[in-house]
């Protein structure tokens, strides 16, 4: 699907950037060709190591996590900074999130050596995931032709879904191996544009019909994220039911969120706890 309609998948390449944010020390960001050298790793893991109430945040997960389209701290940043002016310890926050990446492209980033290794070092896990898987399928969606039931053209889509977020469940539990981890996964607002700008791309009909599709996503999201015993986090409500205009919420693109809408998320994320995986 070309841009810039919908979460359109993104031909960027996967450069490593990785955010550090330690409450009560300076914030560092770490941008690069390469991975983090072994030193400095080793001085950002070390930050939480022994501290009350310490925590080490990790966000995976699509453009919404990593910030794309806004000139903001992305919403992980955020949480971190929340968490750790609510529990008194320091905590550290890797934004792994990638532009564009689906379901499957998770998976695939979850079999390399890095990415493992920044799982098993997290015990908060942040993630965003799903829209992308149906990017190929907006204007049918916005046109009213997918519809539950026969002949429903994103059933496929949804049912892979579910079972792409259990093998990313799966995986990150495996890797945490047994230790005190939170799983918080988000639902969408829209998995298409919205406000002012969905509305003029597609009519009041066809932004019903993408929010429909946005509800069906957001429960099987929640469902698979239910069965792992992990922490569902709606976003639907937040943005579509807060008693304000949704565009408020959102970036010029019409599908991102701007730095309120940021700050929503994070504000969703903190209320939700840091609950165990089940």
């Amino acid at each position: 699907m070309a841009e810039p309609v919908g979460r359109a998948r993104r031909t960027l390449s996967r450069a490593p950037l990785a955010l550090v944010v330690v409450v009560g020390l300076p914030l560092l960001v770490l941008l690069g060709a390469g991975p983090t050298p072994p030193a400095l790793d080793a001085a950002r893991l070390s930050t939480t190591a022994g501290a009350p109430g310490g925590h080490e945040v990790l966000a995976l997960g699509d453009s919404v996590p990593s910030g794309y389209a806004c000139d903001c701290a992305p919403f992980p940043v955020t949480y971190g900074a929340r968490l750790g002016a609510r529990t008194g310890g320091q905590v550290t926050v890797d934004n792994e999130a990638v532009d564009g990446s689906d379901t499957a492209d998770l998976i695939d980033e979850l079999g390399t050596l890095a990415l493992q290794e920044a799982v098993r070092r997290s015990d908060i896990v942040l993630l965003t995931i799903g829209a992308n898987d149906f990017g190929d399928h907006l204007d049918d969606v916005v046109d009213g032709a997918c519809t539950a039931g026969e002949g429903d053209c994103v059933a496929d889509e949804l049912a892979a879904l579910g079972q792409n977020l259990d093998t990313v469940l799966d995986t990150i539990r495996s890797l945490r191996a047994g230790r005190p981890t939170t799983v918080l996964v988000t639902g969408y607002w829209n998995v298409f544009e919205d406000g002012e700008v969905g509305l003029d791309a597609y009519g009041a009909d066809g932004l019903d019909n993408a929010r429909t599709l946005t509800r069906r996503a957001n429960a099987v999201i929640s469902a698979a994220v239910t069965a792992a015993g992990a922490q569902y986090v709606d976003l639907f409500g937040p943005f579509q039911d807060a008693g304000r205009d949704i565009t408020s919420l959102i970036a010029d693109d019409g599908d991102h969120p701007d730095a309120a809408g940021h700050d929503v998320i994070a504000g969703a994320l903190l209320a939700a706890g840091t609950p165990r995986l089940g």
